[in-house]
């Protein structure tokens, strides 16, 4: 990283910006070249373990082509927190947090686990508990991303 006066090792303070982000914008390679989709998504991250994204989508489509060809992509989410400027053009920028990671994508078929994918997914983006029956997780296609890397950025001043 080359502003590593930026850099956000601190997995409290990564689990605050995951937090605070809605949508994460997932990135894949296919036949047909480089793929990127922004999804919501819910998290779970046990001390000691990787990262752990949930997302859903239909059962097909390009996303789902491309992960079963290649299950390895890229992630990214980000919040833009505020325009800072001057009285030249090139000083302005803007206050902002950021995490990028790769990792490996696996197609869920267990019915509960599929279930708790979504509670999780639920919980994070509403803050509401939701359960789900197995005919509703069914209905939908549900990815567990493992994360192998994971790094933060942040410019808060």
């Amino acid at each position: 990283m080359r502003r590593s006066d930026r850099e956000v090792t601190d997995r409290e303070q990564l689990l605050q910006m995951i937090r605070a982000c809605q949508v994460c914008r997932l990135a894949m390679q296919d036949a047909d070249g480089l793929y990127i989709v922004p999804m919501n998504f819910g998290f779970e991250w046990p001390q000691d373990e990787p990262l752990t994204l949930y997302v859903h989508c239909a059962s097909e489509g390009r996303r789902v082509s491309a992960l079963k060809q290649d299950p390895h992509l890229a992630f990214e989410m980000d919040r833009q927190l505020q325009q800072v400027g001057g009285e030249l053009p090139c000083s302005y920028g803007c206050l902002y947090e950021s995490i990028i990671g790769t990792g490996e994508a696996f197609f869920l078929t267990d019915a509960a686990e599929k279930q708790h994918a979504l509670k999780v997914l639920m919980k994070h983006q509403t803050g509401l508990d939701f359960s789900f029956t197995p005919a509703m997780a069914e209905a939908v296609t549900v990815l567990k991303i493992v994360a192998s890397s994971v790094s933060g950025k942040a410019r808060l001043q």
